[in-house]
């Protein structure tokens, strides 16, 4: 498969989750870097799931990047799961990326504060910066962040939300092995929404696996809908997916 490019996003494949980590990486790092010549900091959000691995692996063993003038956010966290809880993603990114890379500021959502109020104190502090880069993966239900179809809303009011998770998400938790079934999955999430994701300058979309085969065709080659939310990464500012040869099989 070559690169595709339909409306602003590009798919670019690669032969294993390994080489498709790597480019990731070096995208972003160069990114990063072209950002940084104009301007004191960036501001990245990231995603916290194993599809990410690869990514963050090679990201954080790349020297090059000032991590002193990047300030992070996350794009979502379970409601109720203390933050040194080993399937929150705070904790995730933590002992992935920043306890070897010392970002200028990380900003966590905590799980267990009043989840409306966690929303509002988020979404402040998500209007004081701009967003430059997003890091993001695709739900095998097509959702970004947790913008699961029967909440995704392309024209979301809120910046951040908290949401109800449908099964197909919360049974993706279990069959990544976050958990051990289904019943230990949290159903509540806070979100970034997807008017949020797509208010980031470049977004950086990283899908690996055959269980993402259809939310990637779907995404690419279907309808732009709310019952795929990653279709909309067509109409984003500027959009790369990387993909494996498992999760581009259907293209």
């Amino acid at each position: 498969m070559k690169p595709l490019t339909i409306n602003q996003l590009t798919v670019l494949p690669h032969s294993t989750r390994e080489a498709m980590g790597k480019s990731v990486a070096a995208d972003v790092r160069d990114r990063m870097l072209k950002l940084l010549k104009n301007k004191e900091y960036i501001t990245v959000v990231f995603a916290s799931a194993p599809s990410q691995n690869d990514f963050l692996d090679a990201l954080c063993n790349d020297d090059l990047i000032p991590w002193d003038r990047v300030v992070c956010f996350h794009l979502d966290e379970y409601v109720g799961l203390p933050a040194d809880a080993p399937q929150s993603f705070s904790f995730y990114l933590k002992k992935r990326l920043f306890e070897r890379r010392k970002p200028k500021r990380f900003y966590a959502i905590d799980g267990l504060s009043d989840p409306e109020r966690e929303c509002r104190r988020y979404s402040e502090l998500l209007a004081a910066h701009t967003v430059d880069i997003a890091c993001i993966g695709i739900g095998e239900n097509g959702h970004i962040a947790f913008n699961d179809p029967h909440v995704a809303n392309f024209n979301d009011p809120l910046p951040v939300k908290s949401v109800h998770l449908d099964e197909v998400s919360r049974q993706q938790q279990v069959n990544d092995g976050c958990f051990d079934s289904l019943e230990r999955v949290p159903s509540t999430a806070i979100s970034l929404t997807i008017p949020t994701i797509l208010s980031a300058s470049f977004i950086f979309c990283t899908v690996p696996g055959d269980r993402k085969k259809q939310a990637v065709r779907d995404a690419v080659l279907g309808p732009v809908t709310e019952q795929c939310p990653a279709s909309i990464l067509r109409t984003a500012q500027e959009c790369r997916m990387y993909v494996d040869a498992e999760s581009a099989s259907l293209l």
